[in-house]
């Protein structure tokens, strides 16, 4: 099934009037901000363009995906947030909702979010440091995103 197929039980999207960003229930708090995704980029190494684009061809390579540029962040959801990433300099902070604590060399900081998960926030410098264990955790964070009771982690 697809991820933007209502399955049975499960409400449809809200969409905001103002911002037309959609959210699992209705009036959740956001920022109500629609920002041109090239902003985030103005003045910024150009390798740090290439290894946002790889990131997000990492998510997109999962199934459907709505990006939304926001005032500080790039939000990637199915019918919630799953992954996203915060553009610096010379560097993006690619970010990934999962229900376990995980250890990889990227990871920067980990959030705990108590019984919702862990929010893990990786420092990529490069298109090239994006490989296969990030695409499995990409691919476990984007189950969450489509809310599959069995979004647990991959073997």
């Amino acid at each position: 099934m697809s991820p933007t197929t209502q399955r049975r039980g499960t409400k449809p999207l809200w969409t905001c009037p103002k911002c037309r960003h959609r959210f699992v229930t209705r009036n959740l708090s956001h920022s109500c901000v629609n920002v041109p995704l090239a902003k985030h980029f103005v003045g910024k190494d150009p390798v740090v363009r290439q290894t946002f684009n790889a990131w997000r061809q990492l998510a997109r390579d999962c199934g459907p995906v709505t990006i939304y540029a926001q005032k500080s962040r790039i939000v990637f959801m199915v019918r919630v947030r799953f992954a996203g990433a915060m553009v610096h300099r010379t560097w993006v902070e690619g970010t990934l909702w999962l229900k376990r604590r995980v250890s990889h060399a990227r990871v920067h900081r980990i959030m705990d979010y108590g019984s919702l998960g862990f929010g893990l926030h990786l420092k990529l410098t490069s298109p090239e440091q994006i490989d296969a264990s990030l695409a499995r955790l990409m691919r476990e964070a984007y189950r969450i995103g489509c809310q599959q009771p069995d979004a647990i982690h991959e073997p």
